[in-house]
């Protein structure tokens, strides 16, 4: 059955991080059936494998909740479910290994003992002392992952705010151009006018001085 997710935009990555978790679940799933089985080294180098699928299963989780931010808004709702499913199995997958490295007797088979002096002791408690790092690092990992959701919505409404103001600022300043243009015309139809007054005075200037002076012309023939 094809998956939901591919026939909408920016969900190709998403899928691909979805298809690699499914591989490392079921390689997840069949070590964690098989550890009970064994005991001694064999049973130490499962649980290191399980662990190491643990993580690997961790981190797809936390790239396809990155990932998650460029799936369109109607398609979220079916992925935040899948992803709180996840979340829930890889929990039990968790509290499985745990379990599974805590049974002492399984692990160290006849060399298991409580007693001190032992010396695989230090190596039981190294081992179970590893699988406590493991889950307090997921956890931070987990804290430090909400953290990063967190700072990355922040910035894309910064950069969205960004935008708004950017085209604003591009829109007053087409208006200022335009009105530039409109002051440049205003100035050159003043200047023309101007100059056309001036035009008009001079014409007016020597037309008055001539008729002055053919009054004076026609008052000095009278009295010649």
């Amino acid at each position: 059955m094809a998956n939901p997710l591919d026939t909408e935009a920016g969900t190709e990555l998403f899928s691909s991080y979805e298809a690699e978790f499914k591989l490392v679940q079921a390689d997840l799933t069949q070590k964690l059936d098989q550890i009970p089985e064994l005991s001694g080294e064999p049973r130490k180098a499962a649980l290191s494998q399980a662990e190491r699928a643990l993580e690997e299963a961790n981190e797809l989780l936390d790239q396809m909740r990155l990932e998650k931010q460029n799936i369109p808004s109607a398609a979220r709702t079916k992925v935040n479910q899948r992803l709180r499913n996840w979340d829930t199995d890889v929990d039990s997958y968790r509290r499985k290994l745990r379990s599974l490295a805590e049974d002492r007797s399984a692990l160290f088979g006849g060399r298991y003992s409580d007693n001190p002096s032992d010396a695989t002791l230090e190596q039981r408690q190294q081992l179970l002392s590893g699988t406590d790092r493991l889950d307090r690092s997921t956890q931070r990992l987990k804290a430090s992952q909400a953290l990063a959701l967190e700072t990355e919505a922040i910035g894309a409404s910064t950069l969205a705010d960004l935008h708004v103001q950017g085209q604003t600022i591009q829109h007053t300043q087409g208006l200022l151009l335009e009105s530039e243009g409109y002051v440049d015309r205003s100035v050159k139809t003043l200047r023309g006018m101007a100059r056309r007054m001036a035009t008009n005075r001079i014409i007016t200037i020597s037309i008055i001085t001539i008729l002055v002076l053919l009054i004076i012309a026609v008052i000095f023939s009278k009295f010649r």
